[in-house]
């Protein structure tokens, strides 16, 4: 998701996905807070309240500590054209062009039992490129369960330690830290606009790793690796209220007080030509390229047909040539947000400002020094702390600094308020932060409408499956035995996977022979060194594959071992028969 690549299709899974929530009160009577992240880019309701009532039922007395701390090698800035525009005397304050900063929170239970962990640091998830075909957690997922195995010696989504790899401004920041190349050529690419000869296809960022899979472990054990350091250093409590203010804003029509004569207005939502460029971690297509300031006669033409932008929006978003006028149609509703969520959650001197979009480097400095500035003055302790969490509660796309979005890169195509945007949500952070500090309730705002009755579906339903050999047959020989550092892969005729996405379960396990005969599970489809691939081959028939990958790690212990597929199919065309398809086999003895 976000790769907006209609090639880039699901077959299968290698990191699932989890949600972790995290509840914070004062006291067991008091209003709690609740803090959630998953390893998607956006979540249903569902899995949210799901994942908050496993929290609820498990909230023990504890403390929480605060630290944090430089960690280099794992991200750059993917629009540094953009963020040179920022003012001289700003970009000398900071020795990086995107935050290296990491800030975590480590939760310990009354006894001083570890039982949680939350960190927040600036990269984006897309180690894993637009040719991946499999569900993945990406690097901060991986970090995740790298560090839930540390404490909890158990299966991904189990045990009692929930450590979550939160997103904080990372609007312009990449883990692709090789950074971009000429795909042809093996050049650097055109600097202001991510081409190469003219094409964004072209130009694409890789790195560290030889491929996304090996990049996504090494970001992904960076941070984990940084995040460990921190949590066993960390000695500052965090003591006071647990406190939040919430509201829902317009941003289509905040006045922005400039300075003490100008006042200006944000815009209705619009989408520029550079949004369609892609950036170089997921270029685009066609003959878009990032930093567009003007548009294209042929392209206009095509836009205008669906909806020309008023001259007021044009006006509006200058320089932002609109390639989409999204905020001036809506049919079937409206196709990007008016209303959205601005929000402080207080847990001592721990100030967590929930942005329903992706700020770039600068943007979250500038927001980050605005609201703690306000809460200080507001009589908070000196040593107050503020984090940017990125994409909560709701998805208003990206909030560049008014200097970036003049260059109109990706990230200032994708500002969608236009180029008072940043101006208006920290304006609108800071009333809450003033309301907050004085102890008063915070406006509750317009209340967004409510679309779950208008929801359109495009992805056609599966009508039976089909399996003449049997569901779970073999399908293929495999060898009598393998090296630990090799690779199983086991073919089985299978079932379509959505016909039950197994959810706190699996597709497959890895299991060893025991001692005593009994097999013993070792390996779930949530973990790094299986893979689970699927594909129809008959779609008139309904029938399917699925292969289980095991690379066998080095210091896999000898002994007997069996692979398992688990599916669920659909029989006939009567929607819901459900039948559990295991395959069975017996290799290796190394």
């Amino acid at each position: 998701m976000g790769y907006a690549n209609p090639a880039q299709v699901s077959n299968g899974i290698h990191l699932r996905q989890y949600s972790r929530a995290f509840i914070v009160a004062e006291k067991s009577t008091s209003v709690p807070i609740v803090f959630v992240s998953t390893d998607s880019c956006m979540q249903s309701q569902d899995i949210k309240l799901e994942s908050v009532e496993r929290a609820h039922m498990s909230r023990k007395a504890g403390n929480i500590f605060i630290n944090s701390g430089e960690l280099l090698d794992s991200n750059i800035n993917r629009s540094p054209v953009a963020y040179m525009r920022n003012p001289p005397q700003e970009k000398a304050r900071y020795k990086y062009n995107v935050d290296k900063n990491m800030t975590v929170l480590k939760m310990l239970d009354a006894e001083g039992k570890d039982i949680g962990m939350i960190s927040w640091f600036a990269v984006h998830c897309t180690s894993m490129n637009n040719t991946n075909g499999l569900v993945s957690s990406d690097n901060k997922g991986y970090a995740s369960q790298l560090m839930e195995k540390t404490f909890n010696k158990d299966f991904p989504g189990s045990g009692t330690f929930v450590a979550a790899f939160a997103q904080a401004n990372e609007g312009d920041v990449s883990p692709n830290t090789a950074g971009p190349k000429c795909l042809d050529t093996g050049n650097p690419c055109d600097n202001a606009t991510s081409t190469c000869n003219g094409r964004n296809e072209q130009c694409v960022a890789f790195g560290p790793g030889k491929n996304m899979f090996e990049s996504t472990k090494i970001i992904g054990n960076n941070q984990y690796t940084k995040a460990m350091e921190l949590y066993h250093a960390a000695t500052i409590k965090l003591s006071g209220p647990v406190d939040f203010r919430h509201s829902y804003v317009d941003m289509t029509n905040v006045e922005v007080q400039l300075n003490s004569t100008t006042k200006v207005k944000t815009c209705k939502t619009a989408m520029g030509y550079s949004f369609a460029a892609g950036t170089t971690d997921g270029p685009g297509a066609f003959n878009f390229n990032q930093s567009s300031t003007s548009g294209n006669a042929f392209w206009n033409a095509i836009v205008n047909f669906i909806k020309a932008p008023s001259q007021e929006q044009v006006r509006c978003h200058h320089p932002k040539p609109i390639l989409l006028d999204t905020g001036e149609i809506s049919f079937p509703y409206a196709w990007q947000p008016s209303i959205v969520d601005v929000q402080i959650l207080r847990i001592g001197q721990l100030a967590i400002l929930a942005v329903p979009a992706e700020f770039t480097t600068m943007s979250g400095r500038r927001t980050r020094d605005a609201v703690t500035a306000a809460l200080i003055q507001g009589g908070f302790p000196a040593n107050t702390v503020s984090v940017i969490a990125g994409l909560s509660n709701d998805y208003a796309d990206y909030v560049t600094t008014y200097e970036e979005y003049q260059q109109q890169r990706y990230e200032g195509g994708s500002t969608i308020y236009g180029p008072h945007t940043l101006k208006a949500f920290i304006q609108e952070l800071v009333t809450l932060a003033t309301a907050m500090s004085k102890g008063e309730p915070a406006s509750p705002g317009p209340n967004p409408p409510n679309l779950v009755s208008q929801e359109w579906g495009f992805v056609t339903p599966v009508v039976y499956d089909g399996a003449p050999s049997g569901f779970g047959t073999l399908l293929h020989d495999i060898l009598p035995s393998y090296k630990q550092g090799t690779r199983v892969q086991a073919t089985f005729a299978a079932a379509h996977p959505r016909n039950n996405r197994r959810a706190g379960d699996t597709f497959l396990t890895v299991e060893h022979q025991n001692t005593a005969n009994e097999w013993q599970v070792v390996y779930k489809d949530s973990q790094w060194c299986t893979q689970f691939h699927w594909k129809r081959t008959s779609t008139l028939l309904g029938e399917s594959e699925a292969t289980i990958v095991w690379d066998i790690p080095a210091d896999q212990a000898p002994g007997v071992y069996r692979i398992q597929y688990f599916g669920d199919s659909k029989i006939g065309w009567e929607y819901g028969v459900i039948s559990v398809c295991p395959g069975l086999y017996l290799p290796p003895s190394f």
